[in-house]
């Protein structure tokens, strides 16, 4: 229990997150100047919330953690992470091999953990339950001489869309996709074949139609995203009649909306600029490449009638409240640094025009007369007091 509560505090240590209660932002300081077509505020959330100004260690103890949720755009991003961040000490990417080696600058140590660095070391696509409870352990033996200094785990993520992920993971499911190998993790133990039956027989579920694909009851690509930010044992992990189901629902939403505000950083599939950005002033680390956006449509190339859409939204209800809070929350992490930026340019500009009038009205001394040529006497005189 002491271990677990620790390791709560651990989804997001290190930051600055503005006085305590939730300050509102400096007077001068507007979130929203003009209108955006494509946002409209929801929900209000203190500076404390938008800020995510930490102080990312690479050289000290500190470890970046991408929680990995699939059809996300995790792979992509993954990559930026190994392949693409300026760094001191770039990862060590070979030809043909999977992983690369990220070291720390001083020392050869891991600053990340993840698919392309770690490997899957805390099993197959492992949630928030999973990390939280198996990160440290795998460092530890990893690194043994790192025990002398407690890390500071940094947990980031990506979300999308629901519909457009669940049609997704259904299209790679199609193909032949299983996951199987995923541990599932919680409490000390895998779920049974009871608490978490199958939704195909044989192999894999390939061919499958999405029909099939959401008649399944025991599918876990429905509220994918809200199970793997939650906390499980809130819940009794896969065990359905721990509780009722309309509670369980409840809890696992806002424990998926509280740990994703505790993370250091999460980005959206959708804005994949946005998210760039986001994360290069979240660790001040910088991308060598700029992200690309690809506008796919929602669908992902599936031709779907709006009845199935409304039925993958039904299905994926709280993935929709989560994603609809992600977004607005995201929206004003990214118009906070802007205007912050906006605003430190102003000063710095007005400083630099106030030091420019200063040193314009100071009066000129020994004023010469024009044509006037300093003597010889009068130079040897200075080069002397040198």
């Amino acid at each position: 229990k002491e271990r677990a509560s620790e390791l709560m505090w651990y989804a997001g240590p290190g930051l600055s997150l503005g006085a305590p209660g939730g300050r509102a932002p400096p007077d001068d300081l507007d979130l929203f100047p003009t209108p955006d077509p494509h946002y409209e505020k929801k929900y209000y959330f203190p500076v404390r919330e938008l800020e995510r100004s930490l102080r990312f260690d690479m050289k000290g103890d500190d470890v970046i953690v991408f929680l990995h949720i699939q059809k996300t755009g995790g792979t992509t991003f993954g990559r930026h992470l190994v392949q693409n961040v300026r760094l001191e000490v770039p990862c060590d990417c070979r030809p043909g091999q999977k992983k690369c080696t990220c070291y720390r600058p001083n020392r050869r140590e891991t600053w990340l953990f993840s698919r392309f660095s770690t490997g899957w070391s805390c099993g197959l696509h492992a949630d928030w339950t999973e990390l939280t409870n198996c990160v440290p352990g795998v460092l530890d033996r990893r690194d043994p001489a790192a025990l002398r200094t407690p890390r500071k785990f940094y947990y980031i993520t990506l979300l999308r869309d629901p519909v457009s992920r669940y049609l997704s993971e259904w299209r790679h499911v199609q193909r032949g996709a299983t996951w199987k190998t995923s541990l599932h993790m919680c409490d000390g133990r895998t779920p049974t074949p009871e608490e978490l039956p199958p939704c195909y027989e044989g192999t894999d579920w390939s061919g499958c139609t999405l029909q099939e694909f959401m008649d399944c009851p025991y599918n876990l690509a429905n509220n994918r995203q809200v199970r793997m930010l939650a906390d499980l044992s809130l819940v009794g992990c896969y065990n359905l009649s721990f509780i009722p189901e309309g509670k369980r629902a409840q809890l696992l939403l806002e424990s998926a909306k509280k740990n994703l505000r505790g993370m250091a950083f999460f980005g959206l599939t959708e804005f994949q600029r946005k998210t760039q950005y986001l994360f290069e002033r979240t660790f001040n680390l910088k991308f060598i490449r700029p992200f690309m956006q690809y506008n796919s449509t929602r669908a992902g190339g599936v031709e779907v009638d709006e009845d199935t859409i409304r039925r993958i939204e039904e299905l994926n209800d709280l993935d929709m409240q989560l994603y609809d809070y992600a977004k607005d929350l995201f929206q004003q992490r990214y118009q906070y640094k802007r205007q912050l930026e906006r605003r430190e340019q102003r000063l710095k500009s007005r400083e630099e025009r106030l030091l420019h009038r200063a040193k314009e009205a100071l009066p000129r001394e020994d004023a010469e007369e024009p044509g006037r040529v300093p003597t010889e006497d009068y130079m040897s005189h200075i080069i002397e007091k040198w």
